[in-house]
């Protein structure tokens, strides 16, 4: 019998270049990014709905998270003049630019939700601004999963049908996390039924993408990613069932909320790593490649 042939480059040297993000900044801006937006949804919802302390806490929470994603992108870029350069022009093909005029349109009205929520002056032009956040949050937590599946990184591009959802589902997680952690047990209820939702979304597209990335998917399983993938969907899952069964307690909510935390952000520095993983090595760049030329 002949061994199965393992492939290899000229001189063992990757096909493609790995992106040289720093993964503290780009994965952090990932799920702080994801936080915000999908916070700010939870956040107008709770303002619509009745949930005065639980607002005001999302509120903030996700203007403090939009500010530290932003402080995290502009550090990875080197200096704050490479983000005011990106907003020279609005190129609707390119992920990077979207979203750079995103964070531009939603910073400004996470902050004035916040300050309005939390002086209490100005209600309508607060009201408008949460309305505007909530508008653009959804685009906030998801063009994330678009800028990398547009890249060349087998492990992110292969997905690119999934990972915007796997993104805004993980986002949703961790938004209702930080209305669990922050909110009181009296107003949880739409974060505990979120909390599962997201939860069932996430566990399902994790499931679909790795189908889809056939032997790119040991990415997703092995090593660092592998481990930090695997700790993110036991938190996920433990942090929704944690909030369906004993969410009304005040100490179970907040265990509970912190684990999707957690979750979210393992899932983010996961995925990140599987990217990196995935470019680093020629295999999963040309292997694939040439079964679909065969097919």
């Amino acid at each position: 019998m002949v061994p199965k042939a393992e492939f290899e480059s000229y001189y063992g040297r990757p096909v493609i270049k790995a992106p040289s993000w720093a993964a503290t900044d780009i994965a952090g801006y990932f799920f702080l990014g994801g936080l915000a937006g999908a916070g700010s949804v939870f956040a107008a919802g709770a303002h619509l709905t009745g949930r005065p302390r639980t607002a005001t806490a999302l509120k903030v929470s996700s203007l403090a998270a939009v500010s530290l994603s932003a402080a995290a992108l502009v550090h990875d870029l080197g200096r704050p003049g490479r983000f005011a350069n990106m907003l020279r022009v609005l190129k609707p093909t390119s992920p990077m630019s979207v979203g750079s005029w995103l964070l531009s349109a939603y910073g400004p009205a996470a902050g004035v939700a916040a300050a309005s929520a939390v002086t209490g002056k100005a209600p309508r032009i607060g009201a408008l601004g949460t309305g505007a956040a909530a508008l653009v949050g959804p685009a906030v937590a998801s063009y994330t999963g678009v800028l990398a599946a547009d890249t060349a990184v087998p492990a992110w591009h292969g997905v690119h049908r999934e990972l915007p959802y796997l993104f805004v589902a993980s986002a949703t997680a961790a938004a209702a996390g930080m209305a669990l952690v922050t909110g009181p047990t009296g107003e949880n209820r739409p974060a505990r039924c979120a909390a599962g939702l997201a939860a069932l979304a996430d566990t399902a597209v994790a499931a679909a993408a790795e189908r889809r990335l056939g032997m790119v998917a040991e990415t997703w399983r092995e090593g660092r990613p592998g481990t930090l993938l695997r700790t993110a969907r036991v938190l996920t899952v433990s942090g929704a069932v944690g909030a369906a069964v004993l969410g009304r307690h005040r100490g179970a909510a907040i265990a509970s909320g912190l684990a999707l935390l957690a979750g979210s952000a393992c899932t983010r520095f996961g995925v990140f790593a599987a990217g990196i993983a995935s470019a680093e090595d020629p295999k999963y760049t040309v292997v694939p490649q040439r079964e679909t030329k065969r097919t």
